[in-house]
């Protein structure tokens, strides 16, 4: 048994990992900390790379294209480990940045998982979308972050770099313990990708496990490798699965009104796409809508079950209020800026 197994899920990136895969084999890897590439069944040369330029990395191949959710549920069947860290195969880590996420873990055991401080590849004195410095949702479902709401991505001044406790971690790089991930289920495979991570980190904040950001550990993310930011079909999953997401975890309490709300404001973004000539990414909306409705019942027994289950009632990193409201009306701009969080 491995006290850390990296997993890097690959489907057709075999240039992103010749590109990244050094720096993770050049600073992770010891007699404690195996690399596993997870192919979803790629039909490039991911594979004749890996064996030919990567001989100390373990493959793990699956049949087929399964996303992120049930690409890793099937992975990570595969892993003996007491940690296993979910990485992008376009992230670039630092020297030395195992230690502190794994220290750290070793002396919370209250903590199921953790991610580190994530700066963009591009711009490295900037935080990255998706991430940054850890992750909070508001009463509507709307995610956003220390270092970035919506589109609006702030320096790194080291304003964040405190440890800290957050609603969710990126699934881009997130360190959680294996043990942890299984007691809850793991990832909603039916999710494909796009919101899981947000979703199995509810689940875990829920049921008195803390989730934290720990900015001494830093990588690099290209991000929007796979789909570009208003790709229809990512538009699509977002919407989709946030609203299967709100419907799985919201409380009985909260459940009318955030979905009442949230009916209004999905019309909203529709009305701005067509407004914008996007008509592609209005239908996405339209459609992710649609198949929520069509979809839910299959997910009653989740709800049951994550409420059943719940110890954690209110999740302070879970704002009551709107982001939208904060970001458009009151010109928040910026992480510290937000009242909930002075």
């Amino acid at each position: 048994m491995k006290k850390v197994s990296i997993v890097i899920l690959n489907w057709n990136g075999c240039k992103m990992l010749q590109t990244f895969l050094p720096s993770v084999v050049q600073y992770s890897m010891n007699e404690e900390v195996e690399v596993c590439v997870a192919d979803n069944g790629s039909d490039d040369n991911s594979i004749d790379m890996l064996q030919r330029e990567f001989p100390m990395v373990r493959i793990i191949k699956l049949d087929k294209n399964y996303g992120f959710a049930e690409g890793y549920n099937r992975a990570l069947k595969e892993v003996d480990a007491e940690y296993v860290v979910l990485l992008n195969s376009d992230v670039e880590v630092t020297k030395n940045w195992l230690t502190p996420l794994i220290s750290f873990m070793d002396e919370e055991l209250d903590v199921a998982a953790c991610q580190p401080k994530i700066l963009s590849y591009a711009n490295k004195d900037s935080f990255e979308h998706a991430g940054a410095a850890g992750g909070y949702i508001d009463y509507y479902g709307y995610p956003f972050c220390r270092g970035r709401i919506f589109d609006k991505v702030e320096k790194d001044l080291g304003q964040y770099d405190e440890i800290q406790s957050i609603f969710w971690a990126t699934g881009a790089a997130l360190c959680i313990r294996l043990a942890d991930f299984n007691e809850v289920g793991g990832f909603d495979g039916r999710f494909f990708a796009h919101m899981e991570e947000i979703d199995l980190c509810w689940r875990l904040r829920s049921r008195g496990l803390n989730i934290v950001c720990i900015p001494q550990s830093v990588v690099y993310h290209v991000g929007g490798a796979t789909l570009n930011k208003e790709n229809p079909r990512k538009t699509y999953l977002n919407f989709r699965n946030n609203l299967l997401m709100l419907y799985k975890n919201s409380s009985f309490e909260d459940i009318d009104s955030v979905m009442r709300i949230r009916y209004w404001l999905d019309r909203l973004a529709m009305a701005q796409f067509f407004l914008k000539g996007d008509i592609q990414n209005a239908k996405a909306i339209y459609k992710a809508r649609c198949d929520y409705h069509k979809l839910r019942p299959d997910f009653l027994n989740d709800r049951k079950d994550n409420l059943q289950k719940t110890s954690v009632r209110i999740i302070p990193e879970q704002i009551k209020s709107s982001i939208l409201w904060e970001f458009y009306a009151k010109r928040t701009k910026r992480f510290s800026q937000l009242s909930d969080f002075k």
